[in-house]
């Protein structure tokens, strides 16, 4: 009979983390129910209640990045990283790991550094096609490094690489779900095309004041939007709407819960350059313009943008042009069905299936011949 194994997944600070980590834990579960998962995550980010309500037991640290801003901040920075890393001990003292998971963010640092130091195997999930810092300095522990992107070797020993893809959400790929039925849902008229506009979990300011600023084109089109504004940024797009006047073919949200069946929907899609919505475009071959954040490390999302944008496999906005020129270009590409056929087919190209799988392979084999206990 197989030993149970027992699995740290470490990581978090936005969706774009936590979605890949719970469906590679959900992947192992599937594999082996007996499995012991625990996630490691930072106190106060959002995978202290992303995480219980997927159903896993989880940890916080109380860690955070370097303000870079304010550098006499940075002496408490280093007091928790110090605090952290002790808590961290004692996690891995208690739990008794057999393997480690990194999927990036601040908890999998302290947490992964402790089990390489004991001679836990370690698996990292680098999700972008720009290595974020915390991977970076994690690679030379690494037993094995998940990527979904090539030329990765850039950032790490390439003997350690291996190509799966992201993780994404199952509702995604499930949708079990026509266009026409998708369009109902929203009381949209089933036969005219859609566009999505999503700015992630927490709303895009830059795609909102795209929306406010061309109501009027909006209104005289005949296209139909969908509208995800964030709960942040609910309130007052709601309002200056009103104001301006609403569009009937306009659909205002905070929050899609069933984002499967809103892909679904559209026939384009808008978003922000996230590693973890490519992978799901690349997989559902959806049409879509990339608003990169300019808010990120190292500018990453714009290198993940430009990955599909140089195969002509997506189109690329620039934040800062966006508020003029991204409505009008939303609906010159939608109404372009040669432009749609060609986005569709060559994302399509782009998509790794069955990453969360290959990935929990991996992590099952390093558990199983890990002697560590």
């Amino acid at each position: 009979m197989d030993k149970e194994l027992r699995i740290i997944i470490s990581g978090g600070g936005t969706g774009g983390h936590i979605f890949p980590a719970v469906s590679i834990a959900n992947a192992i579960k599937a594999k082996r129910p007996d499995a012991k998962i625990l996630f490691v995550g930072a106190t106060g980010r959002m995978e202290m209640q992303r995480v219980p309500a997927a159903g896993y037991e989880i940890k916080g640290l109380p860690i955070s990045g370097f303000d870079r801003k304010h550098l006499l901040k940075n002496f408490v920075v280093l007091l928790k990283i110090w605090k952290s890393q002790h808590m961290a001990k004692k996690i891995i003292k208690d739990f008794k790991p057999m393997v480690a998971v990194g999927v990036g963010g601040y908890a999998s640092g302290p947490t992964l550094n402790v089990c390489a130091d004991r001679g836990i195997p370690c698996l990292i999930q680098e999700q972008n096609s720009y290595a974020g810092v915390t991977n970076k300095l994690l690679a030379k522990k690494a037993t094995v490094i998940c990527v979904a992107y090539d030329n990765m070797e850039r950032f790490f020993p390439a003997e350690k690489i291996v190509m799966t893809g992201n993780p994404v959400r199952q509702n995604v790929l499930n949708a079990n779900i026509s266009k026409e039925e998708a369009r109902k849902q929203w009381g949209l008229d089933p036969e005219k095309k859609t566009v999505l506009l999503i700015g992630g979990s927490l709303g895009a300011r830059t795609i909102n004041e795209s929306v406010i600023n061309h109501l009027k084109e909006i209104a005289e089109s005949n296209v139909q939007f969908i509208w995800q504004t964030g709960k942040y940024y609910l309130e007052e797009m709601k309002k200056r709407t009103e104001e301006a006047g609403k569009p009937s073919n306009l659909i205002v949200t905070d929050f899609i819960s069933d984002m499967g069946a809103a892909y679904q929907a559209a026939d384009l899609v808008v978003s922000r350059a996230g590693a973890s919505s490519i992978s799901e475009f690349c997989l559902i071959g959806k049409p879509v313009i990339l608003v990169p954040s300019p808010n990120v490390a190292e500018d990453h999302q714009t290198k993940n943008a430009m990955a599909l944008v140089n195969k002509d496999a997506a189109v690329y906005v620039k934040d800062s042009e966006a508020p003029e020129v991204l409505v009008k270009q939303a609906l010159a590409i939608v109404n372009d069905d040669k432009k749609l056929k060609e986005l569709n087919h060559n994302i399509l190209k782009l998509g790794l299936k069955d990453s969360a799988d290959v990935i929990a392979d991996k992590v099952i084999e390093l558990a199983t011949q890990s002697s560590w206990n």
